[in-house]
């Protein structure tokens, strides 16, 4: 099994930056996948971005402003989210699988808890 825990959440101001962490314990390796999901206020969980080994993919919602990477030494998946706008406020979900990487919540077996962001006008 895998444990996430995300860290990083919080209110922001449009045109600011925030960091999210995840950190992964239990059966972790570097053959996992790990990305990031996120549900705004009223809508389903939507795919942000996934990492697997030197691999990226972003949905089109963040791609230029939001960056992905990972620390393998520590089990750290990072979302560096710049320019955030208010479309961006949502809970943004950790995930991971073993072996797939997909862009469906389907293709990840273990979830966070989620962290919230906000962003303010």
């Amino acid at each position: 099994q895998v444990a996430l825990v995300e860290s990083g959440g919080g209110l922001v101001q449009a045109g600011g930056s925030l960091r999210l962490s995840c950190a992964a314990s239990g059966r972790t390796s570097r053959m996992y996948s790990m990305g990031w999901f996120r549900q705004a206020p009223g809508k389903g969980r939507a795919f942000v971005a996934g990492i697997r080994d030197l691999m990226t993919n972003y949905a089109d919602s963040g791609n230029g402003r939001f960056t992905i990477s990972r620390d393998n030494a520590t089990n750290t998946v990072f979302l560096q989210m710049n320019n955030l706008k208010l479309e961006d406020t949502a809970v943004y979900y950790c995930v991971a699988d073993r072996g797939r990487f997909g862009i469906r919540e389907i293709d990840w077996d273990y979830w966070g808890r989620g962290t919230r962001v906000t962003v303010s006008s």
